[in-house]
């Protein structure tokens, strides 16, 4: 027999008074009730026309000895070397649901700048353990060897991160986006994240920005360079024929098939995009609609070709390609002219190899990692400091694994010695790197 459920007979069949109080509405799962976090009157108002936030007290969510924020190879590489250098307490902090950055979420899957003069491999360390361990995983790595530039599969990607963070007990906080710096004057001393359980904090003795774009350090006041720069959006198709048909005579090969992956009949498309503001929500939401439908059209005029009449697009990059934003103004700077010279640094850190064919090798100071002025913060990753022209070469994956798994050590260090990271015994951290089989010449 059909009757009509009445709110309070609900209430009661799952043992809830349809009163409020003990045992009532608010101990319902459902219920409405007032959220702890975001009960502080602390709603931003509409005043004479201007939005005022009052000031409000924001609940500590964890405290930690080394905060890392972001977990692209630069960020996943820094958690994982503070954590072995002394065993630190280390937290790692993503605005995604997944590790690896651009790597991953990015698809951006092949590893070149590896190598230097003569084909030496200089990338090493913990990027290298990376690679080798998605070797033991199916369909994880493809191309990899001496002189090559390996292409990665995302998915294995993500899983060996998780493996690895877990392993060395990295305390990790996904779906958190840094949204501004805790300071005491100079001195950063942990960071502000947006979640879904609202807006806290969690406090440090040591940062690292690993975010890409340099956003705790802009917050915290540090001085950096703006750049406008290239931003496109990844994607990989599905079915591509192996080897490729031939051409009806006088045509030409279909474009747009991109690069191999590890898993056969899928390839990673890249896309360069047009020189953008990464910094501006309006144009990255512009961007994001525009690539999505040229990519789309793109697939449909692929499957217009003879042969490729099956493929398909698999997917498109859950972030966009965005390769700089903002660049720190450090202690050091590397410059163009000085990865051309080969310049050594007393302080260097790690090398990286010129990926566009020119061959140069370059050394990375560990100036280029510490801000002028803002103590108890390191940059890892892309927004380290370097001029325009540099940047270009060390946004892609091996020197972030170096600044990455350079700036970890550093960290650690720092606190062993009980003094800022500007002032850390450099001797002390290549001497580790060294130990942690990073390559220092």
């Amino acid at each position: 027999m059909n009757r009509r459920i009445s709110r309070r007979n609900l209430l009661q069949a799952f043992g809830v008074s349809a009163l409020s109080g003990a045992g009532g509405l608010a101990a319902f799962p459902g219920a409405l009730r007032a959220d702890p976090v975001r009960q502080r009157d602390s709603a931003a108002r509409l005043v004479d026309g201007k939005i005022i936030q009052p000031q409000r007290e924001l609940p500590v969510l964890h405290e930690t000895d080394i905060l890392v924020v972001g977990s692209g190879p630069a960020g996943v590489a820094a958690a994982l070397a503070a954590r072995r250098t002394t065993g630190a307490k280390v937290t790692l902090v993503e605005r995604y649901g997944h590790l690896g950055g651009q790597w991953t979420g990015g698809l951006v899957l092949i590893v070149v700048g590896m190598y230097g003069k003569s084909r030496v491999q200089m990338t090493r360390g913990i990027g290298e353990e990376m690679m080798r361990r998605l070797t033991k995983v199916h369909r994880g790595i493809v191309n990899y060897g001496p002189g090559r530039n390996p292409t990665v599969d995302a998915e294995a990607l993500k899983y060996v991160m998780v493996e690895m963070v877990v392993e060395d007990e990295v305390d990790v906080l996904l779906h958190c986006w840094g949204v501004d710096a805790v300071t005491d004057g100079s001195k950063v001393c942990g960071a502000v994240f947006e979640s879904k359980s609202g807006r806290q904090a969690i406090l440090a003795k040591v940062v690292i920005d690993a975010t890409g774009d340099g956003d705790v350090y802009a917050a915290a006041n540090a001085a950096y360079e703006h750049i406008p720069y290239h931003i496109g959006l990844v994607s990989r198709i599905g079915n591509v024929p192996h080897p490729p048909p031939k051409p009806p005579e006088g045509a030409k090969p279909p474009r747009g098939l991109g690069g191999i992956t590890p898993i056969e009949g899928a390839r990673w498309v890249n896309m360069q995009g047009p020189t953008s503001d990464a910094l501006d929500v309006r144009e990255l939401s512009r961007l994001e609609l525009n690539h999505r439908r040229q990519i789309w059209r793109q697939v449909e005029r692929l499957r217009e070709t003879p042969g490729y009449e099956d493929v398909y697009l698999m997917e498109t990059a859950p972030q966009l390609g965005v390769r700089m934003s903002r660049l720190l103004d450090g202690v050091k700077q590397l410059t163009y002219k000085d990865a051309q010279a080969g310049t050594p640094y007393p302080d260097r850190i790690g090398y990286s190899g010129d990926w566009t064919g020119t061959d140069y090798e370059w050394q990375i100071p560990y100036g280029a990692l510490v801000p002028r002025k803002v103590d108890n913060i390191l940059a890892a990753g892309r927004c380290i400091s370097a001029e325009r022209r540099m940047a270009d070469l060390i946004r892609v994956i091996p020197p972030c694994f170096v600044t990455g798994h350079a700036a970890g050590v550093a960290a650690a260090v720092s606190l062993q010695d009980g003094c800022l990271v500007r002032d850390v015994e450099v001797a002390k951290v290549r001497k580790i790197l060294k130990e942690q089989d990073a390559y220092l010449g």
